[in-house]
């Protein structure tokens, strides 16, 4: 480098070096490579691509999956074991910032840890109990086993998966109707994640299921992907509402399963990432044969194969010849440009797809092509981007903090070799999700305190090398479900039609019809799990939402947990919480009889999943008396109102 330039940063470098090629300024990459290719289902090369000496095409995600090794070598050096494979990663960067390892939580830490991250639920005192007083060395492996066995796993695993393909059961817009059947798709995630359907597999369902050969029942619910989307019925401009509907899909998929912003090169070449529009448009063309969606029209109800009378929301096309595929010059419908062929992104393989239509001849093939292209092992993002939300739901933040934009944009992984080595692991082990989560929660990484030292605090204020374990909040469907859990009314009835919880009529009244389009469940069924309650997108249940329900208008990678006013005094005045205090004190009175000593001792068991100390039951009892004494209440509502703050404990509300 000439000596005038060795003081300019690399970044200034990158960017000069973009706008002269005539691109917009871009981050610096990190690191160097060649693109992939031999992509599934593809031969020639394309000419669509960004061009070769672009910067931006070096970047990390873009380059084939490495073969990492754990650092393990240091470890044997020193004459100690080798130990599991995410904590030689963990620890060997802790080792270069001089920090330690962090210690282990204790066993009544991890068993509520682990069983609301696999099943969303608390667990009972009586499972705290066995798991801490197993001496077995195998006591953690076997309870994570169990927790993966449970169907409870499937529901919420299942919530993380509809979050981020913005599932709602209607419209949106001024009239927010029914999609009739969407209920199914949900069923079909839950059970696609409780049967531990290869990843890859569960991909190609959902972009293509309806063009597999042995999909049956299963790949035609799957395709409801394609219709979860927000819609109109009485658009301004067909057209433009026929392109939106096509750039929602582009979008979503897009983020989904690649984690790019694909969607950005609608009007323009992408001002980030390597992505030209003519390059969207290709992407586009995958779904141009999609019968528009018409909220349940002909061509959106399918029979299912076995049972005609059965129908499922799902995606059609007219037959094997898709329509002609135009660039549109701005993005504008009414300028359109030169024809485009189905394609994908240069930077990620430039080929171009073989394309072959089904035998039934009742769709073009176009979004098997796709799907297998997505799903392949050689693709650098597909299996990078999945098992980085997986560690995100473990750790509270994945690997890449941007978990649906690994382009230039997004963050760079804090540990690049793990997740190299975590999606090279993740497809040897048959893209199986539940393999992924045992490897990860038998690490000590996982299961160590979330207590930071002094020293850990000051070298990783963010955490970014895992020198602790991050607290969390409970989701809003972990409050809900565990409230009702809690209280023993809970209902844990699987799949079917969406459930009507009880809203206030203020809540109804702000419909764009008042009195109608929410409907009433009998309370049975309203104590059913959270993942279960009707999705309107207009009308989303104000329980969860004032605890960050995720958006359902579009696709929601994160959850960020906010403190708001609303929260407490929902929690203290809201008719739900106050009516399952009651349920709980019922039972408590069940359980303990009248002597209020007792009463404290089962009630803070219940919740918090652990014995309380002499201390907190002395405490709890003199609050008891003062609620009868001084303010009046009788011993039943004095109960009931105890059961209710003890809903508000932090303990109950956050995980250590």
């Amino acid at each position: 480098m000439a000596p005038c330039l060795a003081s300019i940063p690399s970044r200034l470098i990158a960017c000069v070096a973009a706008l002269t090629l005539g691109l917009a300024a871009t981050r610096p990459v990190a690191g160097a490579g060649t693109s992939a290719d031999g992509r599934a289902s593809t031969s020639s090369t394309s000419s669509n691509s960004v061009p070769s000496r672009d910067p931006r095409r070096s970047h990390w995600s873009f380059q084939p999956v490495r073969q990492t090794v754990p650092p393990a070598l240091a470890t044997e050096r020193r004459g100690e074991v080798p130990g599991h494979a995410i904590d030689t990663f963990i620890a060997d960067r802790l080792r270069q910032k001089g920090l330690p390892v962090p210690k282990a939580a204790t066993r009544r830490a991890l068993i509520r840890r682990v069983t609301y991250d696999l099943t969303g639920l608390p667990p009972t005192p009586e499972a705290v109990e066995a798991f801490v007083n197993d001496p077995s060395a195998q006591a953690w492996e076997n309870l994570v086993d169990r927790l993966l066995e449970s169907p409870h796993y499937g529901e919420k695993w299942g919530r993380h998966w509809l979050d981020l393909v913005r599932f709602a059961e209607t419209n949106s817009y001024e009239t927010d109707e029914v999609k009739p059947h969407a209920w199914r798709y949900r069923d079909y995630v839950i059970r696609a994640f409780n049967s531990d359907k290869p990843y890859d597999r569960f991909i190609r369902e959902q972009l293509a299921g309806d063009e597999l050969p042995d999909s049956g029942a299963d790949g035609l619910i799957a395709t409801g992907f394609y219709r979860l989307g927000i819609w109109d019925n009485d658009p301004a401009d067909k057209e433009l509402a026929l392109y939106d509907q096509l750039d929602d899909l582009v979008a979503t998929t897009g983020q989904v399963f690649l984690g790019l912003t694909v969607d950005c090169a609608r009007c323009h070449d992408h001002k980030i990432d390597p992505i030209s529009q003519r390059e969207y448009y290709s992407l586009l063309a995958f779904f141009r044969n999609i019968h528009p969606y018409r909220n349940g029209g002909g061509t959106d109800e399918v029979p299912l194969p076995g049972d005609k009378q059965v129908k499922a929301l799902a995606v059609t096309e007219p037959g094997p010849v898709a329509p002609v595929t135009h660039l549109l010059r701005r993005g504008n419908p009414g300028s359109l440009g030169e024809e485009v062929q189905p394609g994908f992104p240069g930077v990620l393989g430039a080929s171009v797809p073989i394309v072959i239509p089904p035998a039934s001849g009742r769709s073009s093939g176009r979004r098997r092509a796709l799907a297998d292209w997505i799903a392949s092992p050689d693709n650098p993002l597909t299996a990078r981007v999945i098992v980085n939300r997986v560690f995100q739901h473990h750790f509270g933040r994945g690997l890449v903090r941007t978990p649906s934009d690994f382009g230039v944009q997004g963050s760079l992984p804090t540990h690049p070799e793990l997740l190299d080595w975590l999606a090279g692991y993740f497809i040897q082990e048959g893209w199986s999700l539940k393999q992924l989560h045992r490897l990860i929660l038998t690490s000590q990484s996982y299961q160590a305190s979330a207590t930071p030292t002094a020293e850990a605090l000051k070298a990783d204020p963010s955490n970014d090398l895992f020198s602790r374990f991050d607290m969390r909040r409970l989701t809003a469907e972990e409050i809900r479900d565990s409230v009702l859990w809690v209280g023993g009314s809970g209902n844990p009835r699987m799949y079917g039609p969406g459930v009507y919880v009880n809203l206030p009529k203020e809540v109804l009244a702000s419909q764009s019809v008042p009195g109608k389009g929410w409907g009433q469940s009998p309370p049975s069924e309203q104590a059913r799990r959270s993942i279960y309650i009707h999705a309107k997108r207009s009308l989303l249940t104000p329980v969860l939402l004032s605890f960050d329900l995720a958006e359902t208008d579009r696709s929601t990678p994160v959850r960020f947990a906010t403190t708001q006013p609303t929260q407490a005094l929902g929690m203290l005045n809201g008719s739900f919480f106050n009516e399952q205090a009651r349920v709980l004190a019922d039972r408590i009175r069940g359980e303990a009889g009248s002597q209020p000593k007792t009463q404290v001792r089962r009630v803070l068991h219940r919740v918090t999943a652990r014995p309380p100390t002499e201390a907190e039951v002395a405490r709890g009892t003199a609050l008891l008396e003062s609620l009868t004494v001084e303010e009046g209440l009788g011993p039943t509502a004095a109960l009931d109102a105890f059961c209710l703050l003890a809903f508000n404990l932090n303990e109950f509300l956050y995980l250590e």
